[in-house]
């Protein structure tokens, strides 16, 4: 599968053929994604209504590096979508944390709907965290997203009594060593099963495929840019969104275009320092129109100072804006969607961004550690007995 003006056979030369193809499936993915939780309707209703119908329900979103970064995509609107019933709750804590302290995570007393995501299933934290939960909270309830059927995860919550396992279709299942595909499977498919509106996956997967089409010669422009640091800025969701973006290009660089997240508020204390000549700054602007005025207040302010360059990712809702210029990147989605009907598509321009980069410097995108520092499936980590487990 070409991608970004790349043949085949040059992609599979340089060590790219499975990241490019699962960056140029997405549109593809989604829509089978949808079919998919179209077909489990029925047993995820009957599953996920009874909770989210109890006053006291806590939803946790959780998961390990990017699958974390999926849970704090969601939580906003999820948060939004349930906020009328008095009491219920919506957190996104990475199972990295559950894990080191449990304690300080977990409520013994409160029934709650642990919503794990996991691409193998196999990484010990996911595992670890599902086994703590299940010690430690009185009346603990399972939802797990993952992409692989083999994985441990989906065998042992296969069988757990109040459990539920939405296994995705086995393209989402990443070949490549960064998550793509499977992350953008993932949180679509959590956002339709929880009923979240968002556009027709034939809406985005078509946003997606002009943004590739559109955008190619704006992103290999950008990737021969002398950078030395990526900003990726983001509002609530799109936090989480800029963390994942971020983190795709430290990954696909093997670390040597550095990268960080915040949001444009946050941006200001303190982080704005990172800023000099040789940094990119891409903006996700939210189509919220009461945040999008922070957004663009920063926007301007960045533009002004004139240290780096700033690239905007909005809709047409905003395009024409006087914070907007030609620089920018328009995600053609109608002017009403929330911003995590932003997510995947923004995202898309995220991780060509960093394939590009990834090629530039030499390194393989399917296998970009060349130390073997980190590795596809997370290795290295002793999960150590907790006292009251």
């Amino acid at each position: 599968m070409s991608l970004l003006h790349f043949a085949p056979a040059d992609l599979d030369r340089r060590g790219a053929a499975h990241t490019a193809r699962e960056i140029a499936q997405q549109p593809e993915v989604w829509r089978a994604v949808h079919a998919l939780v179209a077909s489990r309707r029925e047993a995820l209703d009957a599953f996920l209504q009874p909770l989210l119908a109890r006053p006291d329900l806590r939803i946790v979103l959780t998961g390990a590096g990017s699958s974390a970064f999926i849970g704090q995509c969601l939580a906003p609107a999820l948060l939004q979508q349930l906020g009328a019933r008095p009491g219920i709750r919506v957190e996104a804590i990475a199972t990295t944390d559950i894990v080191s302290s449990p304690a300080q995570c977990l409520q013994p007393g409160v029934p709650t709907l642990l919503v794990s995501f996991a691409r193998s299933g196999n990484s010990p934290e996911s595992l670890a965290a599902v086994d703590l939960t299940d010690a430690t909270v009185d009346e603990c309830h399972h939802l797990a997203v993952t992409c692989a059927a083999e994985g441990t995860l989906a065998r042992r919550l296969g069988a757990h009594p109040r459990a539920q396992v939405l296994l995705l279709p086995d393209e989402t299942h990443d070949r490549a060593f960064a998550m793509t595909s499977s992350f953008t499977g993932m949180l679509l498919a959590a956002a339709w099963a929880f009923g979240l509106p968002l556009p027709t996956p034939q809406a985005l997967g078509d946003a997606a495929t002009r943004l590739l089409a559109s955008e190619a010669d704006r992103l290999v422009a950008l990737s021969e840019q002398p950078f030395e640091r990526v900003v990726v800025l983001g509002s609530n969701g799109l936090k989480g969104l800029a963390h994942e973006a971020a983190l795709k290009i430290l990954e696909l660089t093997d670390g040597r275009l550095v990268a960080l997240a915040d949001s444009p508020l946050g941006f200001r204390h303190g982080p704005k320092t990172v800023l000099n000549e040789r940094t990119l700054v891409l903006i996700l602007m939210s189509n919220d129109s009461y945040t999008c005025r922070y957004d663009q207040d920063l926007l301007r302010e960045l533009r002004r100072q004139g240290r780096g360059r700033v690239v905007a990712l909005s809709t047409a809702a905003l395009n024409g804006t006087d914070a907007l210029s030609e620089d920018d990147v328009l995600l053609d989605l109608p002017a009403n969607v929330p911003d995590l009907a932003l997510a995947p598509v923004a995202l898309v321009f995220g991780q060509c961004l960093a394939l590009l980069a990834s090629l530039k410097l030499g390194i393989t995108p399917d296998n970009p550690s060349a130390s073997g520092t980190v590795t596809r499936v997370v290795s290295g980590v002793t999960i150590h007995p907790h006292p009251q487990g």
